[in-house]
């Protein structure tokens, strides 16, 4: 089991001595670069201001991938980069994280030589890193491998292999592992002012969301790690500087999985809007995306706009066999991209991916940018500048070789679909002691009534939203029996947390109103 919410809440308390790095976001880049700065003996602080990986870091495609849109691009450092992250996550977390095929079906007589020897290249620049090399196919091997692709015009295909994860499990399993590590990591905790102090201390000023309570923390060096907000944190620190980021949003739809059944994914190398297209299995789902939509606002829940969704669906029926409908959607849900601003104008799906490390003259390090595969090497990167602004010792990272919470040998089954790994057999005791919580809370789910109060005691979940959308992921498989379950499961909050009805109405009338815009009108 996990410290208790109570007890980590208790160390801002202990003022005897500063935090040698507070880190603000808890999401990918946040968590990485906390579990990094822990992991180096650095006495850690994470803040949070809603739940971990709440934002974007749970709405991704699920891929840990070196990214074939950037070789088409041209960005062979970020392409190399990436999958040499790919390679460290899948050592470090093989309960979470695991190889998939990708087939391209091939339908232009110039796209076999075109695509195959972009995927020779992207196989060398894997190196010793890389997973099973590409190989073609013939259009039999192609429909044996994809049931249902688009047979019209098929030629054949080529298959690759990449990495696919569970987003939210892993930001999950980074707080837990933070824990491990003795950091303090705190969900719920928004920060409302930043001022630098003299002898080169940050205060930090952060608001309890349950309580109210207000801390004020002091810190030697403090990351701003929140994504597309962080120049929302910047202007904290310096309320006249310049933006950084672009903000662009990407779109999903998640199907049944009839329309993709078998273990390959299917990649399309180029959409109408120049990006690349995914139908991918995914616990027992399939998922279809992006997009990639400039936005002039940021909102804290987005939801793919109707355009999007005609997108996907048009797009998924160019691939497969059967056309899906609005009617087919389970779920829909789209993310914020924290993409490094370019000239006025200028596509997002050409923005780079690249992340940026930029330090203020009052020494606030922010980090922005990126992406989930690379989520260890930018915390790297934070953690360097932050020990340099903070004059802490230099201590090199240990992340490359840092295996998370949950961590399983190789040779148990690959990415087991719950994600829980070495936790396992915890869980199953703690189910143990209830016959009830054994049992499934929908046909529809997998999830059961055990996991519910595991997330709260184990993974410090707080609201209904943070156990059906990040703990287990149903809002994102089926928005429509999430919005059933959803009464059962804040009865079990309610008695493992000590709230009241008044508590259970309000987390009802609040996860029933994002649940819908998981469904698509």
């Amino acid at each position: 089991m996990s410290q208790p919410r109570a007890e980590l809440l208790q160390r801002l308390d202990d003022r005897s001595r500063p935090w040698d790095i507070i880190v603000i976001g808890g999401g990918a880049t946040g968590l990485g670069a906390a579990v990094d700065a822990a992991g180096r003996g650095y006495r850690t602080l994470l803040l949070e201001q809603g739940d971990f990986a709440c934002g974007t870091s749970s709405r991704s495609t699920k891929l840990i991938h070196g990214g074939v849109r950037y070789l088409q691009q041209g960005n062979l450092a970020l392409v190399r980069e990436a999958l040499r992250e790919r390679y460290i996550l899948l050592k470090n977390a093989p309960h979470l994280v695991h190889d998939v095929p990708f087939v391209i079906p091939l339908y232009r007589w110039w796209e076999r030589p075109f695509y195959g020897i972009g995927m020779a290249l992207y196989d060398l620049l894997a190196g010793v890193h890389g997973l099973k090399h590409s190989r073609h196919l013939s259009r039999e091997e192609t429909i044996d491998l994809v049931p249902t692709a688009r047979r019209q015009n098929l030629r054949g295909g080529i298959v690759y292999h990449d990495g696919q994860f569970d987003d939210a499990r892993l930001a999950v399993c980074l707080a837990r592992t933070l824990a491990d590590l003795g950091g303090t990591p705190l969900n719920y905790m928004n920060v409302s002012a930043l001022a630098a102090t003299p002898g080169g201390m940050t205060t930090v000023t952060a608001i309890e969301g349950e309580s109210g309570r207000e801390y004020r923390l002091s810190g030697r060096a403090v990351i701003n790690a929140t994504g597309v907000q962080c120049d929302q944190v910047r202007r904290m620190d310096e309320p006249s500087c310049s933006p950084l980021v672009t903000p662009s949003q990407g779109a999903h739809l998640v199907l049944d999985r009839s329309f993709l059944p078998g273990s390959c994914a299917v990649m399309v190398p180029h959409t109408d809007d120049g990006r690349v297209f995914f139908a991918i299995p995914w616990h027992d789902r399939v998922i279809v995306g992006t997009t990639d939509t400039p936005l002039d606002t940021v909102t804290p829940e987005p939801a793919p706009f109707p355009d999007e969704i005609d997108f996907l669906l048009a797009h998924a029926g160019r691939c497969l066999e059967r056309q899906p409908t609005r009617a087919d959607v389970l779920s829909s849900f789209a993310g914020l991209r924290p993409l490094i601003g370019g000239k006025t104008g200028k596509k997002t799906a050409q923005l780079s991916r690249e992340y940026l490390l930029s330090v203020s003259a009052s020494g606030l390090v922010t980090i922005t940018g990126g992406k989930w595969t690379t989520y260890r090497s930018m915390a790297v990167a934070a953690v360097d500048a932050a020990a340099r602004q903070g004059g802490l010792d230099s201590r090199p990272s240990t992340t490359h070789s840092l295996h998370l919470h949950g961590w399983e040998p190789p040779s148990s089954p690959p990415g087991s679909p719950d994600g829980y790994g070495s936790d396992r057999e915890v869980l199953e005791q703690l189910t143990g002691e209830h016959p009830a919580w054994k049992e499934r809370l929908h046909p529809r789910l997998p999830y059961t009534a055990g996991e519910i109060i595991w997330a709260v005691r184990s993974e410090w979940a707080r609201s209904v939203e943070d156990v059906l959308a990040r703990r287990t992921r149903a809002l994102f498989l089926d928005a429509g029996a999430s919005r059933e379950i959803a009464p059962l499961v804040a009865r079990l909050m309610a008695a493992e947390l000590g709230r009241d009805q008044i508590w259970q109405s309000r987390q009802l009338e609040s996860f029933d109103a994002t649940a819908l815009q998981y469904l698509p009108t």
